[in-house]
């Protein structure tokens, strides 16, 4: 991918993350996720560091350090899991919320009874639909009804989120306007189904 720069991006090199215990985790991720091992090496008077293959180029990594802080969910990871009756999925600033594996969409239902079957708690099959919100939201209503990724959850033993993802259709090439620090768009507008807190002057 070329952008207005001149920078060529190739993808995704790798995502680096922190685990508790890289023994459990190498396990995890070889055995039951069933990514290929392909690089470990200790970092010398301090830590690990390992990668697993993800296929097409892409690499997940993890890190093991003597002085890592203990595992934060809703900071430094996703407070729920997908679905969850618990509540949503925020997590803050800086954080990274989840990891999704892209899959085929005749496999996903394998892939879900495998990982189910070597003890992994997964979530059920989630259609999402190809949303349209903002100033064009009327013009595709229909696009609400039409599944444009199939996917599931898991957590992995660190409680990262973790998801298997499937392309069913291209979505639509729409984006609604963005939100600035305090959630209001350029139009003076909120987040859908968020109501703004009364300005003071």
């Amino acid at each position: 991918m070329r952008d207005e720069s001149g920078i060529e991006l190739n993808g995704l090199h790798h995502l680096a993350l922190v685990c508790k215990d890289m023994q459990r985790t190498v396990d995890f991720y070889t055995n039951k996720v069933g990514l290929k091992l392909k690089k470990g090496f200790d970092l010398p008077g301090y830590g690990q560091h390992f990668f697993f293959d993800m296929g097409g180029g892409s690499e997940l990594a993890f890190f093991w350090f003597n002085d890592a802080e203990p595992a934060q969910p809703g900071v430094a990871a996703a407070k729920h899991i997908v679905g969850s009756r618990q509540g949503n999925i925020s997590s803050a600033h800086g954080s990274m919320n989840h990891v999704a594996f892209s899959v085929d969409a005749d496999k996903i239902v394998a892939y879900r009874e495998q990982l189910v079957a070597r003890g992994v708690d997964c979530t059920a099959l989630v259609d999402h639909n190809d949303v349209v919100t903002g100033s064009d939201a009327n013009e595709y209503a229909q696009a609400q009804n039409k599944p444009w990724l199939q996917s599931f959850y898991f957590l992995d033993p660190d409680g990262i989120m973790l998801e298997f993802c499937a392309d069913l259709q291209p979505g639509l090439a729409l984006v609604d306007l963005p939100v600035d620090a305090k959630g209001i768009k350029c139009n003076g507008s909120s987040v859908t189904g968020v109501t703004l807190p009364p300005t003071t002057t």
